[in-house]
This record gives C-alpha cells, structure tokens and sequence, in this order.
C-alpha cells in the first residue's frame, strides 16, 4: 500500500517486475497493476554487463566486475489507463516484449 501511495504522490520507484520468485523474464502484473491504478507509466528498462559475478538463485542475479562495460537500454513509458483484467494483461505482455527488446539492445551496447 505504500508503494501504490508514494507513486500516486509522483514519487519514483524502480523494481524487477518478474516478482520474488519467477519465473525469470516474466512480467508479473503487480507493476502493471499499480501503473494502471496510480497513473503512473511505466519506463521499461534493462542493464547489461560485460563481466559479472552470478549469483546462484532462481534469477541469476549478476553484480557487474570492476571495470566492466555497462550497457543500459531504455525504453518507450507505458501508459496504463485502467485496472480492468483486459488492460493489466495486455500491458504485462507489452511490458514484457519490452523488456526482452532492451535486453537485446544492452547486449549490443557492451559488445
């Protein structure tokens, strides 16, 4: 509740959105959701590192090397206009493809 109330206010907040435990790369609908009912957009982005440790949990969680590239890709705002299971749907599957699009396009940027 107190998220949907900070970002109702206008302030940010930045999260993985394929939830506490997976399946990784799958959009859940909570930020969907909170988009839709707090006005908010969206800003789908994804960071990508040349080297990093893995760390050995469901989402291979990566800490970028010291001096490694760091390739950042952002995309378009989504812009949620209501809560309905129609709307939420759709949108998690355009947040989705998305993200995979900016996944590609940080890989690009290291290399």
């Amino acid at each position: 509740m107190q998220l949907r109330r900070d970002l109702a206010a206008g302030k940010p907040a930045a999260f993985t959105v394929d939830g506490p435990r997976g399946p990784a790369r799958v959009a859940q609908a909570g930020a969907v959701f909170l988009a839709g009912a707090t006005g908010q957009p969206i800003l789908p982005f994804h960071i990508e590192s040349s080297a990093a440790w893995t760390m050995n949990s469901w989402d291979h969680t990566q800490v970028p090397k010291p001096y490694a590239r760091i390739g950042v890709a952002i995309g378009a705002p989504i812009v949620v206009t209501d809560t309905s299971e129609t709307t939420i749907e759709a949108k998690r599957v355009e947040l989705e493809r998305a993200l995979a699009e900016l996944e590609i396009k940080s890989r690009v940027l290291i290399t």
